[in-house]
C-alpha cells in the first residue's frame, strides 16, 4: 500500500554498488533461456545475479529490462527440499533488503531445507528504475500519504495529485508504465523457470501477500508451500484504494496497545499519561495544536505537523518495539522549551524512482474514481469516524488522474487451485486489518488455512509470537498444516 516500506537504506544502498541496469532490445527470440549467473555481491552470505524479464509480457520479444535477484543457498544439499522465495511488502519494498534483514533467521527457523531467494521488483532497489522528475515535496511519506489540510479540505491534495500524475505521464517512459502486480507475479515465474525448479514455496508480507495471491490464481500448479504474512483485501474493485481505506479501520483497532503501553507505570519517565484513554485525548489535542502552530524541528525546513506527528503515529503502530520512538517525540511536542527531533519516516523525501514505483503499482492495477466532490464528502465523513487519521484514508491521490487507463483488470482471487495456503495474521493489524485478511481468507475458501494471532502489529512471523512461529516453520519445513483455522493467544 502506498508507501508501506518506510524504511529504504538499506535498498538505497544496494542500489548504489549494484550494477547500473538499462532496458535492452534484444529481443527473446535471440536469447538462451534465461540463466542466472550468480556472483558476490557484498552481502555477507547472499550470491546475486540479473534475470532479464520481458518489458511487456505482451511482446515477450521485444525490449527487456533486468531483475535483481539475490540468494541464500542451503548449506546441506541433501537436506535441501527446494526454494523459498520471499516476497517483500510495498509497493516498492526490496526483496534483496528483506532477505538481508530476514534471511538468518528464516535459517535458523528452517534449517537447510530451502534455499531463500528473493528479487527487487522492478522499479525496486538494484533492478531496473523508474523515474517520475518528482519535487521532493512531493516524495515525503507525509504527501505520498494524502493527508488533507489542517481544517480538512482537500484542494492542496488534489493539485499535489495531478502534478504528481502528470509529471509521470511526461517522464516515466515504457518502464513505469509495465510496473504492476500481475508482472511481478509473472517476473517471479521467470524466476522459477531460471531457478530451473517446478514449483516454488513462498513467504509473502504485507503487500507481498497481494502478489503471493495473485501468483498463485494465474500458476496454482507452480506453487509448493505458500505463507501469507499480513494480508491484504483482495476486492479486485478497489485494490489498493480500499487497503488505502481500511487503514483507517486498522489505526482505530491499534492505537488502543500503543495507549496502554503509554499509560503503564513501567514506561517510567516515557510515560504519557495514567490512563490509556488520556493518551488518546493527548495525542488528538497536540496533533490539533500543531496543525494551528507548527513547530522548528532539529531537520532545518522540515516543521513538526500536526500531519507529521499523525504520520509518525501510524507508523509505530506496526510494531511494539517503535513504541518508545512515539513517547520520546510526544515528550518533545508537550515540552514547549523542546526542539523536536523528527522520526526517520517523516524527516525528508524518499527517492524519485521509490516515489514513483510505490505509486505507479497502484495505480497501474486499478482505475481510481476521479470526483473531488465525493472525495471531499468522504475526507470530511472519514475524519469525524475515525480521527486518528484525520481523513487521510479516503483522500485523493495521484491514481485518480493517472494519464493511462489500467492495461488489464485486476486478478479475482477464486478457491480454485491446490489447498496449500497458510495464512497467518494479528488480529490488531493497523495496515492490513483483520477483515481484509477475513476477505482474502474466504476468496481463498478450502486452498487456505489461517492462524489469528491474538495482538497487534504488521509482520507475524519469525519473533513475534511463538505458537504462530511454530505454525508456519512445521508447514514450511514438513508440509503438515493445521486441519482447520486456529488462534494463537
Amino acid at each position: 500500500m502506498i508507501g508501506m516500506t518506510i524504511s529504504r537504506a538499506l535498498a538505497l544502498t544496494l542500489t548504489a554498488t549494484a550494477t547500473a541496469l538499462t532496458l535492452s532490445a534484444t529481443p527473446v527470440s535471440a536469447r538462451p533461456s534465461p540463466a542466472l549467473d550468480w556472483r558476490p555481491c557484498g552481502i555477507p552470505g547472499q550470491e546475486c545475479a540479473d534475470l532479464p524479464v520481458p518489458l511487456s509480457y505482451d511482446d515477450p520479444g521485444g525490449p527487456q529490462v533486468t531483475v535483481a535477484v539475490s540468494r541464500l543457498a542451503s548449506a546441506d544439499p541433501r537436506a535441501r527440499r527446494g526454494t523459498l522465495l520471499v516476497i517483500p511488502g510495498g509497493p516498492g519494498g526490496s526483496g534483496i533488503a528483506k532477505l538481508s534483514q530476514q534471511g538468518e533467521a528464516l535459517r535458523r527457523e528452517l534449517g537447510n531445507t530451502y534455499d531463500l531467494v528473493s528479487l527487487d521488483p522492478r522499479g525496486v532497489g538494484a533492478s531496473s528504475r523508474a523515474s517520475c522528475e518528482l519535487e521532493a515535496e512531493n516524495r515525503q511519506l507525509v504527501t505520498l500519504r494524502p493527508w488533507p489540510a489542517a481544517d480538512g479540505t482537500i484542494g492542496e491534495n488534489v493539485e499535489r495529485a495531478r502534478r504528481f500524475a502528470r509529471s509521470c505521464a511526461d517522464n516515466g517512459g515504457p518502464l513505469l508504465r509495465s510496473l504492476s502486480t500481475l508482472n511481478e507475479a509473472r517476473d517471479i515465474d521467470r524466476l522459477r523457470e531460471a531457478l530451473g525448479e517446478e514449483k516454488l514455496s513462498a513467504y509473502g508480507s504485507s503487500y507481498g501477500t497481494y502478489v503471493g495471491a495473485v501468483y498463485a490464481q494465474k500458476f496454482p500448479a507452480r506453487t509448493d508451500r505458500w505463507v501469507l504474512d499480513s494480508n491484504d483485501d483482495p476486492n479486485p474493485r478497489a485494490v489498493a484504494r480500499g487497503w488505502l481505506a481500511n487503514m483507517a479501520v486498522g489505526a482505530e483497532a491499534r492505537f488502543p496497545d500503543l495507549a496502554a503501553w503509554a499509560a503503564d507505570p513501567a514506561r517510567g519517565n516515557l510515560r504519557l499519561a495514567e490512563r490509556p484513554d488520556q493518551v488518546r485525548e493527548l495525542f488528538l489535542s497536540y496533533a490539533a495544536e500543531l496543525d494551528r502552530a507548527p513547530r522548528a524541528t532539529t531537520t532545518p525546513g522540515m516543521p513538526l505537523t500536526g500531519n507529521r506527528l499523525r504520520q509518525a503515529m501510524q507508523t509505530v503502530l506496526y510494531n511494539d518495539a517503535a513504541f518508545p520512538q512515539f513517547a520520546v517525540l510526544m515528550k518533545q511536542v508537550m515540552d514547549p522549551a523542546a526542539t523536536p527531533v523528527l522520526t526517520p519516516d517523516i524527516a525528508g523525501p524518499l527517492s524519485d524512482e521509490d516515489a514513483a514505483v510505490t505509486m505507479a503499482v497502484i495505480c497501474n492495477d486499478v482505475s481510481w474514481p476521479n470526483s473531488v466532490a465525493a472525495y471531499e464528502r468522504s475526507v470530511a465523513e472519514n475524519r469525524a469516524r475515525y480521527p486518528l487519521t484525520a481523513g487521510m484514508p479516503a483522500n485523493i491521490t495521484a491514481c485518480s488522474f493517472w494519464k493511462d487507463a489500467p492495461a488489464e483488470k485486476p486478478v479475482r482471487i477464486t478457491g480454485d487451485g491446490p489447498s496449500n495456503v497458510l495464512m497467518v495474521q494479528f488480529r490488531r493489524d493497523p495496515a492490513t486489518p483483520y477483515a481484509g485478511a477475513l476477505n482474502l481468507r474466504s476468496a481463498l475458501g478450502d486452498r487456505a488455512r489461517m492462524v489469528t494471532v491474538e495482538g497487534g502489529g504488521h509482520g507475524v512471523y519469525l519473533g513475534k509470537n511463538a505458537c504462530a512461529d511454530r505454525l508456519v516453520t512445521r508447514f514450511l519445513v514438513t508440509g503438515e498444516r493445521p486441519a482447520r483455522d486456529v488462534v494463537c493467544e
